[in-house]
Formats: C-alpha cells, structure tokens, sequence
C-alpha cells in the first residue's frame, strides 16, 4: 500500500494562470493590434501584409518575376541590442536586423521580396516592442521588401525581463542567369560604398572598450557632438538596396558584391572571388568615420584587428568592370552613396587580400 502522506501537495491555493507563469498574453495581442498599421505601410506589389494568419504569402508573378531563382537570407543584430536595452532607445535595431539580412541578398543580384521577423523577451513591453517593430518595418520600406509576418515568443527564465532578442529571415528573387558574381577577372576595379558606422558588427569590442575605460552610453560621445556614446553607436546600418539595384539595372558592370560584415576585408571580400585572384586595396583612400578612429585609440587595438572586426567606413564593396568604373561611381553618387575607388583584381599569390596602402584612422 502506497503511503498517501508522501504524495505532493498544490503549492497554490488558486487555479494557476499563464499569466502566473509570467507569459501576458494580453499583451500579445495588444502588440499585434498596435503594429497592424505599421505592417501594412510595408506593402509592395506581390505581397500579402495582413498579418494574423499562420504563414506569410507573396505571389512572384504578381511581382513582376518570369523566371525567377529565390534567394533566402537570415541573421540577427548581436550585441548591439544591448546598447538599446540599456539606453532605451529601441526605434533603430529593427533597422539593423532588415540591413543584415537584405544586404547580403543583393550582394547576390537578388531584388528583396519579403521579411519575417522574430522577437523573444523575458517580459513584452507592448511599446518597447511596437518601436523595435517600427524599426523593422522602416528598414523593410527603405528596402521595398513586404514585412508579411513574424513571431512574438515572451519566455520568462530564459531572459530577464527587459532582455530581448531578434531574428530575421528575408527572402529574394533574381531572374535566372542573373546572378552575381560572374566573370570575374584580373584588373577589375574595387569601389567601396561607405558605411553609416559600426552597423551592426563588433559590438562585443565595442563594450569591452568602454568597460576598460569605465565610459557609460550615456556620456557624450566625442566623436559625435551632440550626441551620447549610445545614440551614436546606434546608428542603424546602411541599407544598399536601391542605389545597388539600380546600378545593376542600368549597367552590365557589376561583377560582384561583398557585404562587409564581421570578419571585415580580410574576411568577406574573399567569399566573392575565385581562388586565383586577391584583392589589393589602397586603404589610404578611405577616410573612415570618426567612430572607428577613436574606438582605436581608447582600446589600443591594432589596425589588422580593426580591420577583421570593423567594417571601417565600407559597408558594401563592389567589383566592376574597370571601363565601367567611372559611370558607376556616377550613378552611386547620383543615388546618394558615398562611393570610393579602393582598388584592383590580380593575381593571387599568397594572401587573398592585401593592403598596399593602410588606413589611417585620424585618431
């Protein structure tokens, strides 16, 4: 006979709640509500904004495709989000999470479509979150991508409450035999398009840096007056989509395209050439912005390291045709880029990229 004295007793008096367990699911659906309208300003032709339902719809021929080959893109926006978390400002990361992920679609040739996103918190703020949202969708317009769905996970022990993380998953076309790179040779030119900061790379160091120099985001940034160390640093990423669209529409002079990200030059340009080629970059033309200068400075990081970490003031680069390079830093500058002539193709010999000039930070 079992001994029912040993059995468990309730620990509640009152019938447990997911509220209980510290899952709002009130707030779930307050969130939906308030980002209904913001969903919507995203919509392009092909798409279906109406979110609500278990999957996302886009109709390829509706947008304009033949023939298309899909293109798919995932990546999130790291450590930054803890300089939003601990400034309270949460209005531009949403903004960085759509740059990652567009950007390394159209490195590829590919035309963003649509956006999906994912947000996990240990506690959902409806307007922390509804901002984090606006930022998504503003990043989806300034790409003409559709925002057709995503998720909202509220997960108490897994995160603190004010915590969160996100997630974002793109998907692009390109009609088929479109697809960068292609004919890549020696002698082909390297123009750098400039970057709006950091982006959303490195951040890891970044903090480190102010760690060791007891620097809170909330001091004055001298590298930006005005502004804090915090707003400064969040600075959303640049978003190349339409200028780079437009000069692959215009002209047959794009060979490839490199997002740089983390692994910076040494790490990314690599991934778009063939074996046979290196890249040689005259860094002594960039003038990268001030931010990278002074993170140098405070943590005494050496130019090699900056340059496998940070992007360096070039957040795409880009191989062209060396007749067509002229016109190409034409129709950039004409779409409002900041565009650089960094270099050249030859044979590769050791090193896959290498430095005939450095950079020289100003700090």
């Amino acid at each position: 006979m079992s001994d029912q004295s040993q059995a468990p007793k309730p620990s509640h008096s009152n019938n447990l709640t997911y509220a209980d367990a510290g899952v709002d699911i009130d707030a779930g659906n307050a969130l939906v509500n308030a980002i209904k309208p913001i969903v919507k300003s995203t919509s392009r032709p092909g798409s279906d904004t109406d979110i609500g339902g278990f999957g996302g719809l886009f109709d390829l021929k509706a947008a304009g495709f033949k023939d298309p080959v899909l293109v798919a893109a995932n990546d999130g926006v790291g450590t930054k989000l803890k300089v939003a978390i601990e400034t309270g400002k949460h209005d531009t990361v949403g903004i960085d999470l759509v740059a990652m992920c567009v950007n390394d679609l159209i490195v590829q040739g590919a035309e963003p479509l649509f956006f999906l996103d994912y947000f996990a918190t240990g506690k959902l703020e409806v307007e922390a979150a509804t901002d984090v949202i606006a930022g998504i969708a503003e990043g989806c317009r300034q790409s003409n991508c559709a925002l057709i769905g995503g998720e909202t996970a509220e997960m108490p022990g897994m995160y603190a409450a004010k915590d969160y993380d996100l997630a974002g998953f793109s998907v692009g076309a390109a009609e088929r035999g479109t697809l960068l790179p292609k004919d890549i040779q020696e002698g082909d030119v390297l123009i750098g398009l400039a970057s709006s900061g950091v982006h959303s790379n490195g951040f890891s160091l970044v903090r480190r840096i102010l760690e060791a120099n007891n620097l809170s985001f909330t001091d004055s940034a001298p590298f930006a007056p005005g502004k804090s160390i915090g707003e400064a640093l969040l600075e959303p990423t640049r978003i190349y989509v339409r200028s780079v669209l437009k000069a692959i529409k215009e002209t047959c002079a794009i060979k490839a395209l490199a997002h740089i990200t983390g692994g910076g030059f040494p790490e990314n340009i690599p991934r778009v050439l063939p074996d046979t080629l290196a890249a040689h970059l005259d860094l002594a033309a960039l003038t990268p912005p001030a931010v990278f200068g002074w993170l140098q400075t405070m943590g005494g990081v050496q130019n090699t390291e900056m340059l496998r970490t940070f992007n360096c003031g070039v957040g795409m680069m880009v191989v062209v045709d060396p007749d067509k390079a002229d016109q190409l830093m034409d129709i950039f500058t004409e779409a409002g880029e900041t565009p650089v002539r960094l270099g050249h193709l030859a044979a590769r010999d050791q090193d896959a990229v290498v430095y005939d000039t450095m950079i020289n930070f100003g700090a």
